[in-house]
């Protein structure tokens, strides 16, 4: 608990519980019980760090908004989030998420897309209750936000799925593109902007903390790259929580999936012609036929060419430009506490 600053616990501790309890207020459990809605609220129930949720609060609060208004759009960014992982972890054929099974390893393909679809429905019937709390202009502008939003992360999602089909390595601004897409919305310009539009704040403020959102998601997720080959695979068996650094997927699993991360593409630049083709051979391989060995064979060769503090690099420049919007905000302890989010989310990795 003491890894995250105390301005930014208190507000976690104030506005978690009741973030979760509407979120499951729209996750009731009815028939079809054991094939659908129970099923539903297994991510959800599993945990997570909250804080595309807790974003929203922040911003709306930080540009003057009332934090109690934000709350439903909040776990509508949540539940994207579900949806998401749930298509995510089929797409990669992923093991773990959490600390636990991915839920089509536990319940089949086709019963977890079906669950995916469901969470996304979720989304925009919380965002349409939206018209009671927030009045139908406003509702209705979260439900464009989070429609441009859906497709811009759909699209990043195509490259980063068809660059493994295609045996495609992209350059490095490809990748920061398809990266920009995929996360940079769903996990930081997407919750500060829905924050910023319920507070009522002028187009200058919403694009100045959706650009401090992308930035500090983009760092984030390079973070979490990098995590994927520093972590244990004890680590993978704890479950993340909002206030703590657990991992909660396997060690090695980017690499295992065919992954055309950062760390990836600067390696294949970097060894020699016959470690380049036996890192694409291994990329390359179905992934139940890659070995613990052949991973860690990867690893070790990111180690030797010092790519994973290239990356490193990267990710403070990201951060900087994180902070450097952050600046631009009206000063209140609000924007302190953004600041202690992208401390915590990426800055005290390093």
């Amino acid at each position: 608990m003491s890894a995250v600053p105390r301005g930014l616990r208190q507000f976690l501790h104030r506005y978690i519980p009741a973030l979760e309890e509407e979120m499951f207020s729209f996750l009731e459990v009815r028939e079809p019980e054991e094939f659908l809605y129970r099923l539903m609220c297994d991510y959800p129930e599993r945990g997570g760090k909250r804080f595309r949720p807790v974003l929203v609060l922040l911003a709306c609060q930080a540009c003057g908004g009332d934090v109690k208004k934000a709350m439903r759009t909040a776990v509508a960014f949540e539940m994207f989030q579900s949806f998401a992982v749930v298509h995510d972890d089929i797409e990669d054929d992923s093991e773990m998420r959490r600390g636990k099974p991915c839920l089509h390893k536990l319940h089949g393909i086709p019963l977890s897309i079906n669950i995916g679809d469901a969470l996304y429905a979720k989304v925009f019937e919380i965002l349409s209750a939206n018209r009671e709390v927030l009045g139908a202009d406003v509702a209705l502008d979260l439900m464009d936000e989070m429609i441009r939003g859906s497709c811009e992360t759909f699209e990043g999602q195509a490259y980063d799925v068809g660059w493994i089909r295609q045996r495609y390595i992209p350059s490095e601004d490809e990748f920061m593109t398809m990266l920009r897409k995929k996360t940079g919305w769903y996990t930081g310009r997407g919750p500060c902007t829905a924050g910023a539009i319920i507070a009522g704040a002028k187009m200058e403020l919403r694009t100045c903390i959706g650009d401090f959102g992308e930035s500090m998601a983009i760092a984030f997720q390079l973070r979490d790259d990098l995590l994927n080959l520093s972590s244990s695979q004890q680590d993978a068996g704890s479950a993340p929580g909002v206030i703590s650094g657990a991992y909660g997927k396997e060690r090695g699993g980017d690499i295992a999936e065919g992954k055309r991360t950062l760390i990836i593409i600067d390696l294949l630049g970097k060894c020699t012609a016959a470690e380049r083709e036996e890192v694409l051979a291994i990329l390359h391989q179905e992934r139940h036929r890659n070995t613990a060995a052949e991973i860690e064979r990867v690893i070790a060769l990111v180690e030797h060419y010092e790519c994973d503090r290239y990356v490193e690099g990267v990710c403070h420049q990201k951060v900087a430009e994180s902070l450097a919007y952050l600046e631009q905000l009206p000063a209140n302890s609000t924007r302190d506490m953004l600041g202690e989010m992208l401390d915590f989310l990426v800055r005290r990795a390093f």
